[in-house]
Order: C-alpha cells, then structure tokens, then sequence
C-alpha cells in the first residue's frame, strides 16, 4: 500500500500524521520534496518519531535549502524542480509519501504538489481545525477528486469540532481514521499511542 499525505495547507500536522501512520504500518517514509530546514527535516522528525526497527527512511529527491514554497526554494537554489527525477524508492514494504504544504503548492511553472500523486497512491488529507478549515478541507478533497485521485480517509488535527468534522464527512464521503488532539508534546510513545489506535482503520484503506 502507498499512502500519500497531503494537508489543506502548511502547518496542519501532516508530519505528525505521517509519524503515526508509518509507525503503525511499519511503513517506510518518504519525503519527495524538502524546502528549509535541512538539518531538522521532516525525515528528521519522523525518524525520532518511530519505535520499529523496520521502517526505512527514503532520501529526498530535492532538499532545497530555503524554506519556502518548493518553485520558489529551487530557483534560489538556482536549479528547477523536474518531476521525471522524481523516483519512487523500491520497496516490498508499505511506503508512506509526504507532500509539501497543500495539494496547489507549485513546484515549477507547471507543476503542483497534486502531480506528484500517482494512479496507484491512495491520499489521506490531514484537516487541521481552525475558522475556515471546513471551506479548505472541501477544496482539497473537491480538486483530488476531479482528478479521479482516490481519496481514501481524513485525519483530523486538533480538539474534537462535532460540528466541523461531521460536516466534511457528510459532504465528502470521506472515511475518517481518526483525530489526533492538541497534545502538550510529541514523543516516541504518544506516536505509538496513536499508531495503535489507527492501525484497523489504516489496514482496512
């Protein structure tokens, strides 16, 4: 299984996200494309993240240096980002991809995040609650699905919203794994915490 994770935009908890579902599948990780923090990158953190012995973390394909919107990083970087250099690692194993930001974030003057997914990727799309997230969590799962992109489940970020999550539910038709609450912290142990609580709902995508 390939699970693709992508947000409603930057800073909704897709690498947490991605944390707990690789720990739970005991998936490998892959960060396609990395803008900033180089020495603290998302295959950082999800690496400190994890328990299992089996997952393997994937280098980037790009790790720009500049943290900023990928078309943006690259150019600073004086190189352009080129989606036919953009392998897939090989694995026997499940492979978790994250994106970068939202799934409209511009990687080049053609391309965005949503033309990294492949046919045979299925996308979870992390929500994160806050005013407006409802009009941007229908937008997302609206653009994958005029694609023909299979969306298969939403995870909610932040303090339980009846009220917000039953209304993207109904109108999607999105099954959802799971919330994961406004922690004080992140550790190897709440991750796990987490990653046992969504592995039924994970394995049944």
């Amino acid at each position: 299984m390939k699970l693709f994770i992508t947000g409603i935009g930057t800073d909704v908890g897709k690498t947490i996200a991605s944390s707990i579902i690789t720990e739970a599948l005991e998936a490998d990780y892959w960060k396609p494309i990395q803008a900033g923090d180089l020495d603290n990158s998302d295959s950082h953190k999800v690496k400190s993240f994890l328990s299992n012995t089996k997952t393997v973390i994937h280098p980037n394909s790009y790790a720009l240096n500049t943290p900023a919107s990928p078309h943006f990083a690259a150019e600073i970087d004086k190189i352009t980002i080129d989606l036919k250099k953009i392998i897939e690692p090989e694995t026997a194993n499940h492979l978790v991809i994250e994106g970068a930001g939202g799934v409209f974030v511009p990687l080049n003057s053609n391309d965005c995040v949503i033309d990294l997914i492949q046919p045979d990727y299925k996308v979870v799309v992390v929500s994160r609650h806050y005013l407006g997230s409802i009009n941007h969590t229908l937008l997302t799962i609206e653009a994958l699905q005029n694609r023909k992109i299979a969306v298969a489940g939403i995870v909610f970020s932040g303090d339980e919203n009846k009220a917000t999550e039953s209304i993207i539910l109904s109108k999607t038709g999105v099954k959802c794994i799971g919330r994961i609450e406004r922690e004080p912290y992140f550790d190897q142990n709440v991750i796990k915490e987490y990653a046992d609580l969504f592995r039924e709902q994970l394995l049944s995508l």
